[in-house]
């Protein structure tokens, strides 16, 4: 594997081989990532026939200052590489598959007498790891049966030998309730319990067939021993395996492991739907929406999918079933089914790709109407021409006028619009005056969307009543924005809105989706400024007492401050890792200065 730089200029000379392209701009900062079978031909493709590309694209390859290529074996090679790539470095221009959800595992712990239970975290030599389940009622249907089909331990007792042997236990509730052996005082040795143990993970695998017949001998040897309470008990359990089993969708049994894909697509989104299947039965499934972002093909954005979510949940099926060509990949086999069960399972897949796009499209739908209506109502309301689709919503939060700071949160449709939230420091007030403070921001704030030529908010809610109003009011109009929108003040005590130049409040009803919308603002705003004022406070004294040290200058307080956060933390810290933050001689200085302030 090799990596090589190149500039636009010297497409021509790159090698007609597979591997992986990443455009860079002027800043050396990755902007996209793409694979190809052949790496000039495909870069050629982005630079030669540009009246063929999309506004998007264009505005891409105008931005590639120079690129970077790997070459690989394979096809996918290439395809894996990008995939690391994209999830590493997330290019602005590639397809992202971000998922919020961290999905749970079935874990069995690396320990005498086991432990099975659902974790989040994945903790590499931890134990054996099962899933990741994307559907949680599975997980514990799986988890319900395992605990009652064998019975193990719950507790978090280090059950060593010696421990054991020392009597350092006693036993609890489960075992009184027959629902643990007793190992913790050695009433059920380790080699039984991990019979148990051997069961669970084929049942964990999808392999119920070496259970059901581990339950079938124990029942018959009972039987031959005439412990017919017992063999009843090994009955039950075989039962609940077989029910369980009626209960899983069974595809075909010859089938073992494949991977099923479905995608179905329109000029804005593409719609991927998900299918694990072991041992014949579906055991995962996953719906998905993936946004373009440039011209990315079906077969594109499908391959991206496979390889996704095979390593998010840990497939290893040789064969992969979809509706659509791809690319083919040299160790699997990628068909599409004509007939057969296979071709079931695929029209399952297409199925609920299309169902998840027409309930997409509903929702959407929906959510416009929704928002539309709610914002006539608000319009109403507050009496206002225009419906309040932009809000900017403006709080204040200092202690006795330290560290004053202010915040203003933006909601769009109702709905808080984070990426447009603001922090500002005050500059120019000195001691605690709320309304000075509250002038000094909403003047910048406006007075620079003015300058810039940005689009000014519908409605400016203040955080306060009339004093805070009033002092908004005069910085509007001092930057020439007051005529070209509506402010009004929220009053906390008996939520009353306040309008410039009007004696009376508006009291609204209290069920009001308007007051409520309002209120949702005023206390995000009211958050989003202690949280502001809280870590600007704790930064500055943690500056204030690390300025005095001699020696330490800016620089090495800004590096302390990115590694430990806090002084108790620096104070905490041994001079071995401050050296390898600070270096010897500063970390010396800082640790004789704390000991003695």
């Amino acid at each position: 594997m090799e990596s090589t730089i190149y500039t636009p200029e010297q497409i021509n000379t790159l090698p007609e081989k597979p591997g992986i392209y990443r455009y860079f701009n002027q800043d050396n900062t990755l902007i996209y990532v793409g694979k190809a079978k052949n790496l000039k031909k495909r870069v050629q493709s982005y630079f030669f026939n540009k009246n063929r590309h999309d506004r998007k694209t264009l505005r891409l390859v105008n931005e590639i200052h120079h690129l970077e290529i790997t070459i690989v074996d394979s096809e996918l090679d290439a395809l894996l590489l990008e995939n690391n790539h994209i999830k590493a470095y997330q290019p602005k221009y590639n397809i992202l598959l971000k998922d919020d959800k961290s999905y749970p595992y079935i874990v069995i712990t690396n320990e005498p007498f086991p432990k099975v239970f659902s974790t989040r975290q994945y903790k590499k030599g931890y134990g054996i790891f099962y899933g990741p389940f994307s559907n949680v009622r599975s997980m514990h249907t799986i988890l319900e049966l395992i605990r009652e089909l064998f019975h193990i331990r719950t507790c978090s007792h280090n059950l060593s030998e010696r421990n054991i042997q020392a009597g350092k236990f006693e036993v609890c509730l489960e075992y009184h309730i027959k629902k643990c052996f007793g190992p913790c005082v050695g009433k059920q040795s380790e080699e039984n319990y991990l019979q148990d143990i051997d069961q669970i993970k084929n049942i964990l695998k999808g392999k119920l067939g070496p259970a059901k017949s581990y339950f079938k001998t124990q029942m018959n040897l009972a039987a031959e021993n005439l412990e017919f309470e017992k063999a009843q008990t090994f009955k039950h359990k075989l039962e609940l395996l077989e029910q369980f089993q009626a209960k899983s969708i069974i595809t075909n049994p010859k089938y073992e492991d494949i991977d099923v894909f479905a995608i179905k697509s329109d000029e804005q989104s593409a719609f991927v739907h998900y299918m694990k299947i072991i041992n014949g039965a579906i055991s995962q499934t996953k719906t998905i929406e993936v946004k373009r972002k440039l011209e990315e093909t079906d077969d594109e954005i499908l391959q991206l999918c496979m390889v996704d979510f095979r390593k998010t949940f840990n497939s290893q099926a040789s064969e992969i079933l979809t509706n659509i060509e791809v690319e083919p990949w040299d160790e699997l086999k990628v068909t599409i089914p004509k007939i057969g069960d296979k071709r079931k399972l695929l029209e399952l897949a297409i199925k609920n790709a299309l169902f998840f796009k027409k309930e997409k499209i509903k929702n959407a739908v929906n959510n416009r109407q929704e928002d539309s209506r709610l914002m006539k109502v608000m319009a109403n309301d507050l009496r206002m021409k225009i419906p309040p689709k932009h809000i900017e919503c403006f709080d204040n939060s200092n202690i006795q006028g330290t560290n004053p700071v202010a915040s203003m949160v933006c909601f769009k449709n109702g709905k808080p619009s984070k990426k447009d939230y603001r922090k500002f420091h005050i500059k120019t007030v000195v001691g605690p005056d709320d309304f000075a403070s509250m002038k000094e921001v909403v003047g910048r704030r406006y007075g620079r969307l003015i300058r810039e030529g940005a689009d000014l908010p519908d409605l400016v809610v203040i955080d306060g009543g009339k004093g805070q109003l009033s002092a908004a009011v005069e910085a509007l109009k001092e930057v020439g924005a007051y005529s070209k929108l509506t402010i009004i003040g929220i009053a906390k005590r008996l939520e009353e809105l306040y309008y410039p130049g009007d004696q009376f409040p508006l009291h609204l009803d209290k069920k009001s989706e308007t007051l409520r919308v309002l209120q949702h603002l005023r206390n995000e705003a009211h958050r989003f400024a202690i949280t502001f004022h809280r870590d600007t406070r704790s930064k500055n004294s943690f500056k204030t007492i690390l300025e005095d040290i001699p020696g330490v200058g800016p620089k090495t307080i800004e590096t302390l401050l990115k590694a430990y956060k806090s002084t108790e933390k620096v104070k905490q810290a041994s001079l071995s890792d401050l050296t390898q933050v600070v270096g010897k001689q500063k970390a010396h200085a800082i640790i004789d200065y704390l000991k003695i302030h």
